[in-house]
């Protein structure tokens, strides 16, 4: 089927070999899932071994090459491929196209990284989707020595469960983008979001590595949608592009954010692409970054589908966009934002969209998006977790704490959690050489900090929850059920 055509509707039956497996049931898929070495939990621990798509490449031919089936969207990124996904999948099934996407780390359940039409699998689905990679698990032992691990698992899953259920595809890199499990797809259009300086200890050390992992994944004669603007960096992108006679789309040259104006409940953007002007769309999602997350997904289904999108269809994919745990607001009174940034490139962005949106901070703008609404004297009070490696002190440099009159500092229930004590002693030290400095207290457990955080906002006040997207998760599961 052409890519641009949907002639019966969504593909309906289920995973190749479906029904079959030593898996009885959804909480047996979980505990089989759960065996595996996750990288995630971990990150480059004792356990951890050489970068290889061994394993992933031997899973995919003894399933019949599954992630070959359907055309694909191929995600990577510093920061926001995950909302780029959401969106894209949004846009295309507003073209008539169920889009399967893989993505991860989970929000609420682990369902939620295979989704179809930006619907997570049901139990029953998951649990088949999970049990035919269980069956062929010994095959891939005998090949390579060892079991694929658990995001392998995962990606292998999504990948054949999308070859009879998708027209497309949308993946999201795990981390980096050469070695990444999700890597044995050559798609139609490769994005690159944005290039950081994050995960420097395994993609590093230099921005220039990070750069070249992630125009790994820039397959043989495709579309490049990059979002990265730093000439040194497009150069790397540009290389690789090249040696793979692959067309280049550049930010700020092919394609760009042409105009934004802030709007109650998200704001109005005008997209410029390599097929002309898409004008005045309303983005139901604040902050300038997720203008540009917008403009890139819209860019990257053009690309998909070489031609301009119709306005209208546009306007219908955004309207109902939803993206959990990004500048998520799910209370009032007081109002609490839930942002899963945890990077100082995530926290500059959280820090902007915070003085546009409700008027907390010093570049604060009267009059904008719900500020009129949400405008009080009083300054937010903050919860933050942090994740090792990353420093929870440049998060904090970032994110500016003197908008701020209380820091409470907390973990996650993560292996890889910095502990509160911790992450309070370098909120000290950042609050040390600011002009306000806010009350500090580290407290055990999300749940008990984003109270206390509650308690001291008080009815007329902000609460933000960020710093990990796994202590955003976890805040989420309490707050998100708050009328609002």
């Amino acid at each position: 089927m052409n890519p641009g055509q949907s002639e019966d509707g969504p593909p309906t039956a289920g995973p190749h070999g479906a029904g079959a497996g030593p898996l009885r049931d959804y909480e047996a898929a979980l505990d089989w899932l759960d065996s595996h070495f996750d990288l995630e939990r971990l990150l480059g621990g004792p356990e951890a071994t050489a970068p290889t798509l061994d394993r992933m490449w031997t899973l995919m031919g003894i399933l019949g090459d599954p992630q070959d089936s359907v055309p694909a969207i191929h995600i990577t990124g510093t920061n926001g491929k995950g909302s780029t996904a959401r969106l894209s999948v949004a846009l295309l099934g507003a073209c008539g196209l169920a889009a399967g996407s893989y993505t991860s780390p989970h929000i609420e359940r682990v369902n939620d990284r295979i989704t179809v039409a930006n619907e997570p699998l049901d139990d029953e689905s998951f649990a088949l989707a999970i049990s035919e990679i269980a069956v062929f698990e010994s095959m891939v032992i005998d090949r390579c020595g060892e079991r694929p691990n658990y995001f392998e698992v995962m990606a292998a899953a999504a990948y054949s469960w999308f070859a009879s259920t998708a027209h497309v595809n949308v993946i999201e890199v795990g981390m980096g983008g050469r070695w990444d499990a999700t890597n044995v797809v050559d798609a139609a259009v490769a994005v690159i979001t944005n290039i950081g300086a994050d995960h420097l200890e395994i993609i590093g050390p230099t921005l220039a590595d990070v750069a070249a992992e992630k125009a790994g994944i820039i397959a043989p004669n495709s579309i490049v949608v990059c979002g990265e603007t730093a000439p040194e960096l497009v150069g790397i992108v540009a290389g690789v592009a090249s040696d793979n006679d692959a067309e280049l789309w550049r930010r700020g040259v092919d394609w760009e954010v042409a105009a934004r104006h802030p709007a109650i409940g998200g704001q109005l953007v005008t997209v410029v692409t390599p097929f002309g002007e898409q004008s005045d769309h309303f983005v139901p999602l604040h902050g300038a970054h997720q203008a540009v997350n917008a403009a890139c997904a819209i860019c990257s289904v053009e690309a998909f589908f070489g031609r301009s999108l119709d306005h209208d269809v546009v306007e219908a994919a955004l309207a109902d966009v939803k993206l959990p745990a990004r500048f998520e607001i799910v209370g009032r009174q007081p109002t609490v934002v839930i942002d899963g940034a945890h990077n100082p490139a995530g926290a500059a962005s959280l820090r902007d969209t915070l003085a546009e949106t409700l008027s907390i901070g010093p570049e604060a703008t009267v009059g904008s998006s719900d500020a009129a609404a949400t405008r009080r004297e009083s300054k937010g009070v903050l919860v933050i977790g942090a994740n090792k490696p990353h420093d929870p002190g440049a998060f904090c440099e970032a994110l500016d704490l003197g908008v701020f009159d209380a820091v409470v500092a907390t973990a996650a229930a993560w292996p890889r959690a910095i502990a509160p004590d911790d992450v309070a002693d370098a909120v000290e030290r950042v609050a040390a050489g600011a002009d306000h400095s806010p009350e500090i207290i580290p407290i055990d457990g999300v749940d008990d900090a984003a109270r206390w955080a509650m308690d001291r906002a008080g009815a007329d006040g902000t609460v933000v929850v960020s710093g990990s997207l796994y202590v955003a998760a976890e805040a989420r599961r309490l707050l998100g059920a708050r009328p609002h």
